[in-house]
């Protein structure tokens, strides 16, 4: 292929090697171990693209550093002799940095530390650091967290102003509050959320008209209380989200806001914005309007309370909430019509659970399970898509600059690799000038429900997804087949939704000038870009988190044995997850029955040379917890054998082992406590 440069930030693998993801977007360069110079994972790169490899995949060389991704490093620190070490948290940092005696400060071996970069990696020399901040014991609960809010740069104390600012806002709601606002205090209004959550950011409001359906979605003016360009708005930028972890939440907005005033509790007057909507027998919305308004909640109700109700009819829970028995019934009723239209557009939903982790007084984790997904919980995502479609719909008509959630469709390249792979199951969609309509997919996923092949399909599908982001530009939300969507439901803990009220509530008032419009669309594209990067930041420290409890609960359960399926392939072994506990490890090659293993990509399975055998993504196998490495962040697991052979599923055959149906949803459904799993659906 005729040589071209591209420029893009690298993330290294931990065994050496690394990608360059472009900026702008388009396809990942991989770059081999030999070249990558003397850059380090998070650095700003340009390549010289030398080499098309297979699967689509370019194959590059490092040619310049532009800019370093880290100027501090977390991790252990171990004396060496005269001088010490410092071994980084993140083992994508493949090299080990060098502290003097000088620079240590009041580090001891063993201790996890913060220290800034003082020379980074050149030719024939390592890179140096100087400790600025000891952590503590690696074994401390709170000192693992720390580790995580620094390596990650979270920020998760406020400053002073911002803390000043908060303390400054009204407990109460006031007369002059309640100015020009629609009074909602005398319809019936119920929050539903979590047993754990403390800040109510959504509510619900149900009426019946013949065979229609009115639904009232009231969310919480947190843009009443954070003003624009204010110390609360910029520190709100920053974050960009809040971030939950087993045992706490990092919060957005101070606790004045996000527990308090902001928050909808039950019996006390609260601000909020509305979208009614008034929907057919088919689900489709056939008028809506928004407005500022005032609302009184009438009960703070649990996701299982609800589901006690309506799914198993229990006596004493409905006895408790009589009063509100007919309007759940019709939510459960409205939740099905828009469900169905959802379906019927093509909208695509996975079988994804979640890990639900208990914590002991000590931090530890005490069990880990699925977090349940019951219907309480469809009926909130559904009201909380069908609002957030209805506000795109509202701004985009008026041509008004806005925050939009887009998802691209997957790329055309993994979708006909994936269209192969499914061939020889009998499986098969349509692909039309290299892309797949959403429905498609749908129609694929419905095809292999039940089957044995099922969680292997939505496997490998899974990983043609692109991931949804915020842009100022509507391209559209692929996986809900929606031609306009975006973010509004949840402004306590998403900036975007924010700054989607405040164009809503400007629209809705004298309108938007065209000088502030102007002005406005040049802020949005550097927002939805921070914003983007914020999501995808806490999305991995949620998700380091989880894994530091997975790997502490696995500790003692060495030598244990469990069912699981192949959840990826590599060449150096396959990944397996633990069917109940939703924790993952690795088969290495070193450990599989005598043969030579070969990686066959395209199927995404390992092949014996000799014996044939195949383990494919979606087997069902049972293993043994042969060792839990927290240096390596990995279990490592062992084929279990019954006299002598080796348990496979070998392509599913056997079972199913079904995951429990999770449908799409635009909000977190665990807000605080100790439920970690992914920071919702994040659609």
């Amino acid at each position: 292929m005729k040589r071209t440069t591209v420029t893009g930030r690298l993330s290294c693998h931990r065994d050496g090697y690394g990608f360059v993801v472009p900026d702008g977007g388009g396809d990942d360069v991989f770059i081999p171990a030999r070249y990558l110079r003397e850059s380090m994972h998070g650095d700003r790169v340009r390549v010289g693209l030398v080499a098309q490899r297979g699967f689509g995949r370019r194959e590059g060389r490092i040619i310049e550093t532009l800019e370093r991704g880290y100027t501090t490093i977390v991790g252990l620190y171990e004396p060496t002799g005269a001088e010490g070490v410092i071994i980084p948290d993140d083992r994508r940092i493949t090299c080990d940095i060098a502290v003097s005696s000088a620079d240590r400060g009041n580090a001891r071996g063993g201790e996890v530390v913060v220290a800034g970069i003082t020379r980074y990696p050149e030719a024939g020399r390592g890179a140096r650091a100087r400790v600025i901040e000891v952590l503590g014991r690696p074994d401390d609960p709170e000192v693992e967290v720390l580790t995580i809010v620094r390596k990650y740069g979270l920020p998760h104390l406020f400053p002073d102003d911002v803390r000043a600012a908060a303390r400054s806002v009204s407990p109460a709601v006031t007369d002059a509050d309640r100015e020009g606002r629609v009074d909602l205090r005398g319809e019936t209004t119920v929050t539903i959320d979590g047993e754990t959550a403390r800040d109510f950011d959504d509510a619900v409001t149900v009426r019946r008209e013949g065979n229609h359906i009115r639904l009232l979605v009231s969310i919480a003016d947190v843009s009443h209380y954070v003003p624009k360009g204010s110390p609360l708005d910029g520190e709100a930028f920053n974050r960009g989200t809040s971030v939950y972890f087993p045992d706490r939440c990092i919060s957005m907005l101070p606790e004045e806001l996000s527990n308090g005033i902001c928050s909808l509790n039950p019996r006390v007057d609260r601000l909020t914005v509305t979208a009614e909507m008034l929907f057919d027998e088919e689900g489709e919305a056939v008028e809506s309007r928004f407005y500022p308004s005032v609302i009184r909640s009438d009960e703070r109700l649990t996701y299982t309370e609800v589901k006690e109700i309506l799914a198993d009819g229990n006596p004493e829970t409905t006895a408790r909430h009589r009063g509100l028995l007919d309007d759940l019934r019709t939510m459960e009723e409205l939740a099905a019509r828009l469900t169905e239209k959802r379906r019927r557009r093509g909208s695509i939903d996975f079988d994804l659970p979640e890990p639900e982790i208990i914590l002991d007084l000590q931090g530890r984790p005490e069990s880990i399970g699925r977090a349940e997904r019951n219907l309480a919980h469809r009926i909130i995502e559904e009201f909380m898509l069908a609002a957030n479609e209805a506000v795109a719909a509202f701004l985009t008509e008026r041509n008004l600059p806005c925050m939009y959630r887009v998802h691209e469709p997957p790329d055309p390249l993994k979708l006909k690799d994936f269209r192969d792979f499914i061939k020889p199951l009998g499986l098969s969609f349509r692909l039309r000038g290299g892309t797949v309509a959403p429905g498609e997919l749908q129609r694929l996923l419905a095809e292999v429900d039940g089957r044995p092949e099922e969680r292997m399909v939505n496997q490998v599908l899974l990983r043609c997804m692109q991931q949804a982001r915020y842009d100022a530009e509507n391209i559209g939300h692929f996986g809900l087949a929606s031609p306009c969507y975006l973010h509004f439901t949840s402004p306590i803990r998403r900036y975007p939704d924010l700054v989607v009220h405040r164009i809503l509530k400007e629209s809705l008032g004298a309108g938007l000038k065209k000088r502030d419009a102007k002005r406005l669309a040049a802020e949005l594209p550097e927002i939805a870009e921070q914003s983007s990067r914020r999501e995808r930041t806490a999305m991995e420290a949620e998700r380091e988190i989880v894994e530091l409890k997975r790997l502490q609960y696995m500790e003692d359960r060495v030598g244990d044995v469990f069912d699981g399926f192949i959840t990826g392939v590599a060449s150096y072994g396959f990944f397996v997850e633990l069917s109940e506990l939703l924790v993952e490890g690795l088969v290495h090659m070193t450990v599989l029955p005598d043969d030579f293993y070969r990686l066959l990509e395209k199927e995404h399975a390992l092949l014996g040379e000799r014996s044939g055998r195949r383990y494919r993504i979606g087997d069902c196998v049972r293993v043994r917890v042969d060792g839990v490495s927290r240096a390596k962040k990995r279990i490592e697991f062992s084929l279990e054998s019954e006299s002598g052979r080796v348990v496979s599923g070998r392509g599913g055959r056997g079972g199913s082992g079904r995951l429990p149906p999770r449908p799409a949803g635009s909000r977190n459904g665990r807000k605080k406590g100790v439920r970690p799993g992914r920071p919702g659906r994040r659609r």
